[in-house]
């Protein structure tokens, strides 16, 4: 199993027979070198999106149309895009591939907030458990801390966590700390929507020197991550 990171929140995942990209946020991230575009979205298989801010969301139909793969999402995002969406519910769970990939509660807000028409409403926002190769990775998504973690942590027993940890829209790194250490039994954790703007975190220090004995990847962009 592969985990690559795409910048900011975007990832591949390569597990079973699947080849996720999730959040693939590629066009306008200034985390991202767009010489190498196509190396990132090769052979995806899926798009998974978390939630329909832009800077998670607005490259999905565009990636899809040009792989001619589907788009797993939230229903209301799904109603709106139409064809080449696969819309499901928060405890809803897709076999994708050989991945099972199932929507977890997140806290936080989800409109699609580009395009033409200013923001509308696109459903909940949401994370992922995604189970495969031996292994349950648990994706945050954009939130804070939430008392759901812990039945989340205690039901699905992650043993990756891939958390949004930059602070001002999501998590910081000493809240990002504390939910790995209450709620979960994480192995690795890998850290996300950092750095990409000034008003981010922009060193993932803090979070590490808070998991002892935990394996804390700093990722870099398009280094595949081997499990």
């Amino acid at each position: 199993m592969q985990i690559t990171w795409l910048g900011h929140s975007g990832f591949r995942i390569e597990i079973e027979d699947a080849v996720l990209l999730i959040d693939p946020w590629l066009t306008g991230n200034p985390s991202f070198p767009q010489e190498r575009r196509a190396e990132a979205i090769d052979g995806a298989t899926h798009i998974c999106l978390t939630h329909g801010h832009g800077d998670h969301a607005s490259d999905a139909r565009k990636i899809g149309a040009e792989l001619d793969i589907p788009i797993a999402c939230i229903h209301e995002i799904a109603e709106i895009w139409g064809d080449g969406t696969l819309g499901f519910g928060k405890g809803g769970t897709l076999d994708l591939n050989g991945a099972k990939v199932t929507m977890v509660n997140a806290t936080h807000s989800s409109s699609l907030d580009f395009g033409e028409g200013g923001p509308r409403y696109a459903g909940g926002e949401a994370g992922f458990m995604i189970a495969g190769d031996g292994h349950v990775i648990y994706v945050s998504g954009d939130t804070d801390i939430m008392a759901d973690m812990d039945w989340m942590g205690d039901y699905h027993k992650p043993d990756i966590g891939i958390l949004a940890c930059g602070g001002h829209f999501t998590m910081d790194m000493d809240r990002a700390a504390y939910a790995a250490k209450r709620y979960f039994d994480f192995k690795t954790v890998i850290p996300c929507h950092f750095g990409t703007f000034d008003l981010l975190a922009q060193s993932v220090e803090p979070l590490a020197a808070a998991l002892s004995g935990v394996d804390v990847r700093t990722p870099k962009v398009l280094e595949p991550m081997t499990f």
